[in-house]
């Protein structure tokens, strides 16, 4: 994984933990779509949360010069999805997570959750 990658999604990922949001999961999406590079995928507990679960991340990464291309679902948050070019981050109510079940659609991109959270380290 790229440096300049890896420190977006540190800060990403920084930002989750500074809101409390659980269950996280990064899957290396690279040689199954060319959408991303990573998806990154956390749960919250309610629709205020997530909000603040994006905010917190817009701000961490716009003080590093990164700003999202794209963000979808914010005002209802159940699921807000935002993307980062070279990751996506899926930031779910719970039983949304359930229902759309990503884990499952790519359960065969390998998980890079450990490699995330050993480098925010």
């Amino acid at each position: 994984m790229e440096s300049e990658l890896l420190a977006r999604m540190r800060l990403a990922f920084a930002a989750l933990d500074s809101k409390k949001a659980y269950h996280l999961l990064a899957l290396d999406v690279s040689e199954r779509t060319s959408i991303a590079e990573v998806f990154v995928l956390c749960s919250v507990g309610s629709q205020r949360q997530a909000q603040a679960v994006a905010a917190a991340v817009d701000r961490g990464l716009a003080a590093a010069g990164a700003r999202a291309l794209s963000v979808e679902g914010y005002a209802q948050g159940t699921w807000i999805l935002m993307d980062y070019w070279d990751f996506v981050l899926h930031i779910f109510q719970e039983e949304r997570r359930e229902y759309y079940a990503l884990e499952r659609l790519w359960g065969d991109a390998p998980e890079v959750t450990e490699l995330l959270r050993t480098a925010a380290s």
